[in-house]
């Protein structure tokens, strides 16, 4: 396999094993952004989750976001932080709780 080849594969197929898991009574997002899956724990094959908390303001946009749990330690929150801040709800304030699954 030639190496760009091999590259984009493995950085497409990192990509859509990112998994999430909602609780059951939270609100479905309007919209979702997924986070990236960093380019170094592709290459390793690390997988893991972030666990996070979160505030819905008023107007539907998440305020607060707070990691409750991740394993490995600091890899993947910082994508699973930057992409919960652009998630998008229906309007009315709340809070929720959401893991992030990091797969390959």
């Amino acid at each position: 396999m030639r190496r760009s080849f091999r590259g984009s594969l493995v950085f497409t197929a990192a990509a859509l094993a990112v998994g999430l898991s909602l609780p059951a009574a939270a609100n479905s997002p309007i919209k979702r952004v997924d986070p990236v899956y960093p380019a170094e724990a592709a290459r390793a094959g690390t997988t893991g989750y972030v666990e996070l908390e979160y505030t819905v303001a008023a107007d539907g946009k998440v305020s607060d976001v707070s990691v409750v749990d991740a394993k490995p330690g600091r890899i993947f929150v910082p994508a699973a932080v930057k992409a919960m801040k652009q998630w998008v709800f229906a309007p009315g304030a709340s809070n929720g709780k959401i893991k992030l699954e990091f797969k390959q």
